[in-house]
């Protein structure tokens, strides 16, 4: 209405994501920050090209969250406080965002942004193969795969820190993008940063 100030939303209506701010500008058209009071895009992006882009990026820690792939050879055991549920993986989330929060005093999303990236390598190797020989070879990573590669790390990093211990997922996984954030090489996802980025200048 005229002469009043528009209401924003906020995520959860607890986050504000006005003022977050995406430094890395490869990935700023991909990073969706965008205020949702109910984070739920239902499948939807499936439907549309580029679709992961129009997902929040906090949507995405949740969906990845209930499938989190394996490492190698190592299949990780989809447990009773990590499922396909939504309102599970959401509410770990809430946690995550909650225990960021306090640890740092900032907005929990900021974190979770420049923790991505951190944690998202710029390049990679893929194997080429040429008169039958195959070859590595150093190729440029793409902003959608940086950020789902940054991602699924912290994951995997968090996983790997909870199963089978006394600590729980929305603990590990907080202190993972927190130590993400703060480029520390404790972090899973900093340590399979540099692992990449090394090989693929061995291979360039």
């Amino acid at each position: 209405m005229t002469g009043q100030k528009q209401a924003q939303f906020k995520i959860f209506d607890k986050y504000d994501v006005s003022a977050i701010e995406v430094k890395d500008p490869a990935l700023k058209p991909y990073m969706n920050v965008r205020a949702s009071l109910l984070l739920k895009s239902q499948g939807r992006r499936n439907m549309e090209n580029l679709g992961a882009t129009r997902v929040n990026v906090v949507e995405r820690f949740a969906n990845r969250l209930g499938v989190p792939g394996h490492v190698g050879k190592k299949h990780k055991i989809i447990t009773s406080w990590s499922s396909g549920k939504y309102n599970r993986n959401m509410k770990t989330i809430l946690q995550v965002l909650e225990m960021i929060e306090a640890r740092t005093k900032k907005n929990p999303v900021q974190v979770i942004v420049t923790a991505i990236e951190n944690g998202s390598p710029r390049d990679e190797i893929t194997v080429i193969e040429q008169a039958g020989a195959r070859y590595p070879q150093a190729v440029d990573t793409s902003p959608i795969r940086r950020i789902n590669i940054a991602i699924r790390w912290m994951i995997w990093g968090a996983y790997g820190k909870a199963f089978g211990k006394k600590k729980k997922i929305a603990e590990t996984l907080a202190n993972e993008i927190v130590l993400a954030s703060e480029s520390n090489m404790e972090s899973y996802a900093m340590s399979k940063k540099n692992e990449a980025e090394k090989q693929a200048d061995s291979a360039r």
